[in-house]
């Protein structure tokens, strides 16, 4: 089928990686992928959530807002309300997942590593651009220690990256934008490490049941995706 922006089915959108975007905050970047853009801010603390003090290891953990005007009409901002939507904490607790199956938490001793994830503008796959992007994040707020002495080299395992898959009128899409998202009749979510292992697997269909032999497909094309991913996060990181 032919794609809105002219890609092909297996083509994720341009990706970049701004590092170091924000000034003050011990790790930042600035992803961008076709029209969706996430700002990605690290922050250390010395101190860990109570129910880890004296165990000896740290805590990844995030947060994940949308700005007003991020989508074509404002959405208010969620402190008016007073809480925070499902949908936010779901993500959040995606991305703190992902970055913590990568990080060595016990050479990272006692500290926790805050990561905020804001939208800037939306167009699909905000949760996959704010993984990628908050590796990012993640590995200057770490070099940081690292050049301080606080630890000896980076606590991390690898690397990792996320992004969507859709079923389009029967045609599995990789990289949906806003409105293949809206018309997927299945849509997922893949997050792996550059190892190639699987981190969360996150699908759904929008109406009939599909066969399982479908997530296998879904799997290699995602896994075929990633690569783009990796590079734009190998490249961010060779700037710091």
């Amino acid at each position: 089928m032919t794609r809105h922006d002219g890609r092909q089915w297996d083509e994720t959108r341009p990706i970049s990686i701004t590092p170091n975007y924000q000034r003050f905050a011990e790790g930042s970047a600035l992803i961008e992928t076709g029209h969706t853009k996430v700002l990605c801010a690290a922050s250390l603390e010395e101190r860990v959530p109570p129910f880890l003090r004296g165990q000896g290891q740290g805590w990844v953990t995030a947060e994940y807002n949308m700005l007003p005007r991020a989508t074509n009409t404002r959405t208010p901002r969620e402190r008016d309300s007073g809480r925070i939507s499902g949908r936010s904490q779901e993500i959040q607790r995606l991305i703190g997942r992902s970055l913590r199956a990568i990080t060595d938490l016990e050479a990272l001793g006692e500290r926790t590593v805050q990561i905020d994830c804001d939208v800037i503008q939306a167009d699909g796959g905000t949760r996959t651009a704010a993984i990628t992007g908050a590796y990012v994040a993640l590995y200057q707020a770490l070099k940081v220690l690292v050049d301080s002495r606080a630890v000896r080299r980076i606590p991390l395992h690898g690397a990792v990256a996320a992004v969507s898959v859709g079923l389009v009128k029967d045609d599995l899409l990789l990289d949906l934008c806003y409105r293949e998202d809206f018309d997927a009749q299945v849509d997922f979510n893949v997050v792996m490490t550059d190892r190639g292992e699987l981190v969360e697997l996150q699908g759904a269909t929008e109406g009939s049941p599909f066969p399982r032999q479908r997530v296998e497909g879904i799997l290699a094309l995602a896994a075929r995706g990633m690569e783009p991913l990796f590079a734009a996060q190998r490249r961010a990181i060779r700037q710091l």
